[in-house]
């Protein structure tokens, strides 16, 4: 069964069509992988998803119900949480603050039982300011959970990550679908990362939707071969 559901989604600015008659589900319970270049519209998908965009045309529905007259607001309590492509954190604002303005949506594990299970639980009082990339990248991953989704949207959550780092966050990625009974949609460039986590894989080109399928189909579909990975992904 779809959680998510897009439907013939086109979003244009000025001249440019960012995201061009694009319909794709993402089944529940599922590691959905969103991938291809630069500029090939995958987080203004996301921006449509979670409202911050309107599309000029077609549908958005999140279990089964129209998402576009939810203000951006009222997302969270839809049951849609994400991450940012460039990590959204106040530098003075502690780790575990930052996991308690998450909280304010929905009622769950609390913030001091999150910050346990991404293993941050010493740096609770840190600064924000204080702490590497890797370890933000957490601290949004933390509040992001707090709201209790449903669905987690994660745009690009290997960037910045070294390769020890983008091991532990694949098995984390695994962890949380399993612990929080989540589904999860990601955008990221780290193919490794994608084909090693993700059910089903989604690849954008120039706005459009290109190919579809199970990892193994999508790495070696000529068209993404030339659109974007250049030599399929061993």
């Amino acid at each position: 069964m779809a959680l998510l559901t897009v439907e013939h989604v086109t979003k244009r600015f000025g001249g440019v069509v960012a995201v061009d008659d694009v319909s794709l589900d993402v089944g529940e319970g599922e590691i959905v992988g969103l991938i291809g270049p630069n500029g090939a519209g995958k987080t203004t998908l996301f921006n449509l998803v979670t409202r911050l965009y309107r599309p000029d045309a077609g549908e958005i529905a999140f279990d089964g119900e129209s998402l576009l007259s939810t203000p951006p607001h009222r997302v969270v309590r839809r049951g849609i949480a994400r991450t940012f492509q460039n990590v959204e954190l106040f530098d003075s604002m502690t780790v575990l603050e930052h996991v308690l303005v998450g909280r304010h949506a929905r009622r769950g594990r609390s913030a001091r039982e999150l910050l346990a299970y991404v293993g941050l639980s010493p740096l609770a009082h840190r600064p924000a300011a204080e702490l590497s990339y890797g370890t933000r990248k957490r601290v949004e991953l933390a509040r992001a959970l707090a709201a209790g989704p449903r669905l987690l949207l994660l745009d690009e959550p290997a960037g910045g990550l070294n390769h020890e780092e983008v091991g532990e966050l694949g098995e984390l990625i695994r962890n949380v679908r399993r612990d929080f009974a989540l589904t999860l949609l990601l955008v990221e460039h780290h193919m490794g990362l994608v084909m090693g986590v993700a059910d089903q894989v989604h690849v954008l080109d120039f706005g459009r939707l290109i190919a579809s399928g199970a990892p193994r189909e999508v790495q070696s579909d000529p068209k993404v071969i030339e659109a974007y990975l250049g030599t399929p992904v061993g």
